[in-house]
């Protein structure tokens, strides 16, 4: 943004009053602007952090390809409206002798400058949609481009926050937005693009407005600080620049209020003044938080708890600050390089390598998910400082505590000194691996296998029979199974067919005629009964088992989530011999079913 003013001073008065008096009132003293007001960029060249922007639109009027609806989106305070203001400013801009053409860089000085600056300007036309949201007022929009221009070269229309819009006037937004008259311009600014409907879109040139940089807030702020004759320390801008999340207009309302603030003793605005201004702890102060945490000294991060309460600080953004410090941490100890950026802080480049290179990415990853979840039961508890105290102890007492990898390691080398048996793995779908006397697995060979009903059913998954296979799986309870005779007793709520399907199934298969029969035998469990009992039965296993007990008590509220197979425990594939079947169909009793 440039630093200048954007609005002109009232002229003085001359000659008598209204009321006859010959001399004028006494003057007042012009309102304040705020900062965000004062330095509105006024040309394109003024915007900062939108270089995409810029230059999507210079090349725009250097070739004369002026869209004529623009769609600008990006979060609040980054400059839409502002550029749809200069947008304006650019396409009507007639020079200072009055003779000038569409330009991107608007003179300020001409009658359409000047009155698109005062906001007075009548051919540009400001709706806030949120408020303004009925198909009403989008027909006196509409109703309005029948209208030429009355000053100005072409007349603008502005609609902020678009995605409030209903759905009715956006339909009845989309003829005119499509086709508009020559003389007529649309720019639509909003936060929310996935709310704004697609027919709407593709009507307009979308530009996507970033987040400004930090390092570009910094600098930003520093400029205005300098003109407005203020002494702030760069801690200080850099919290303001942190605070705004990317938002020029927020940022420069956060130094607004840090100028009006001002310093104690007459001097710099001081990063601790800022810093308690915003609520936010000192980032010495989280820093020695996380030392404390990192070393397991529970009495001095309470203490620095305290320091923090009396300063007024929020429980919440403390550990907020904390799990900001712990993503920093991990960016560091993965790229050592950003520890070289300019837009770190010295305090970020100097104690955050030192203490990230005393970390382990898993011991980080540990303390940001409990973190993560100790902010939110800070927002949930009726206390905020006493949960967010008890988070800090219980951090503390996980520090000391080795990592699950560790204690993984550690009790399995000793179960292997002592002989003992590892943990069980498996499933429905596989075996348990027993290691024991050493470690040592051992496995058979593969050797051809007989036929079996699993087999069955897999070939009827494996034909994408996929009614059959459920109700194979579900449905049947097998009762004999001697190839190609095979006898089952059906759950009521199985087809008719099943059985002549199954049949048919296994003639297309083998060349040979099965003989399917209904049995009221009580039979075997089905297969989706057998499998629920094995993954019961290897739960139970696993959670008896000592190396899960043990890991289980070292860290409280965890808990079995689930359980896979280990990879020598996986069932071999080997293809069930077809071939070799069972005697011919007249050596089988006469009489079953079919």
């Amino acid at each position: 943004m440039g630093l200048f003013e954007d609005e002109a001073p009232a002229p003085a008065q001359s000659g008598p009053s209204l009321f006859g008096d010959d001399a004028p009132p006494a003057a007042t003293a012009p309102a304040y602007r705020v900062l965000a007001r004062k330095y509105r960029p006024r040309i394109f060249a003024d915007l900062i952090g939108q270089e995409a922007l810029v230059r999507t639109l210079r090349n725009a009027f250097a070739k004369d390809r002026i869209a004529h609806a623009f769609m600008l989106t990006g979060v609040r305070g980054v400059g839409k409206t502002t550029t749809a203001r200069i947008l304006a400013r650019a396409v009507n801009c007639t020079g200072p002798d009055g003779q000038g053409g569409p330009t991107p860089d608007p003179c300020g000085v001409c009658d359409n400058c000047v009155a698109i600056l005062a906001d007075r300007h009548p051919d540009v036309v400001e709706m806030d949609a949120a408020s303004n949201t009925g198909v009403d007022d989008v027909r006196e929009i509409i109703e309005a481009t029948r209208f030429r221009p009355l000053s100005a070269r072409i007349k603008f229309f502005i609609i902020d926050e678009v995605h409030m819009l209903s759905r009715q006037a956006f339909n009845a937004l989309l003829k005119t937005l499509e086709e508009p008259p020559p003389h007529i311009k649309f720019v639509l600014a909003t936060t929310e693009i996935r709310k704004v409907p697609v027919t709407v879109l593709s009507r307009c040139q979308r530009f996507d407005l970033r987040r400004v940089a930090i390092d570009e807030l910094m600098a930003h702020f520093s400029r205005i600080a300098v003109a407005e004759e203020v002494r702030i320390s760069a801690a200080a801008i850099n919290y303001i620049a942190r605070a705004a999340d990317g938002s020029v207009r927020d940022g420069l309302s956060l130094l607004d209020q840090a100028i009006a603030r001002g310093a104690e003793d007459g001097g710099e605005i001081s990063g601790a003044a800022v810093a308690d201004m915003l609520g936010l702890a000192d980032r010495t102060q989280v820093f020695d938080l996380m030392e404390a945490v990192v070393a397991g000294d529970a009495a001095a991060a309470l203490r620095i708890m305290d320091l923090a309460h009396e300063r007024g600080v929020d429980p919440g953004i403390l550990l907020g600050d904390l799990l900001g410090l712990a993503h920093l941490l991990t960016r560091l100890k993965s790229v050592p390089a950003l520890a070289t950026s300019a837009a770190l802080p010295e305090a970020e480049r100097t104690r955050g390598l030192a203490l990230a290179g005393k970390l382990t990415i898993p011991w980080l990853g540990r303390l940001w998910q409990m973190l993560l979840k100790g902010v939110q039961e800070v927002e949930a508890a009726p206390d905020r400082r006493a949960a967010a105290e008890m988070i800090l102890i219980r951090l503390i007492h996980v520090a000391e505590l080795p990592t699950p990898g560790d204690l993984v390691r550690r009790l399995t080398e000793a179960g292997t000194a002592s002989g003992g048996a590892a943990i069980p793995s498996g499933g429905p779908s596989g075996g348990v691996r027993a290691v024991a006397n050493g470690g040592s697995v051992a496995s058979a060979a593969p050797a051809p296998r007989a036929l079996s009903f699993l087999d069955v059913v897999a070939l009827a998954q494996s034909k994408r029979d996929v009614m059959l296979y459920a109700h194979l799986r579900h449905s049947a309870h097998l009762v004999r199974f001697a190839p190609p005779v095979i006898e089952l007793r059906l759950e009521p709520e199985a087809p008719r067919d099943l059985l002549p399907r199954l049949g048919a199934m296994l003639e297309a298969e083998t060349g040979r005629r099965w003989t399917i029969a209904l049995s009221h035998a009580e039979g075997e469990p089905t297969i989706e009964q057998t499998e629920r009992a094995a993954e019961r039965a290897v739960r139970q296993s696993v959670t008896d088992h000592p190396l899960v007990q043990a890991i289980l008590a070292a860290f409280p509220g965890a808990r079995i989530e689930a359980l896979h197979a280990a990879p020598e425990s996986e069932a071999l594939d080997i293809p069930p011999d077809w071939g070799e079947m069972a005697p011919p169909d007249e050596s089988y009793s006469e009489g079953a079913e079919e």
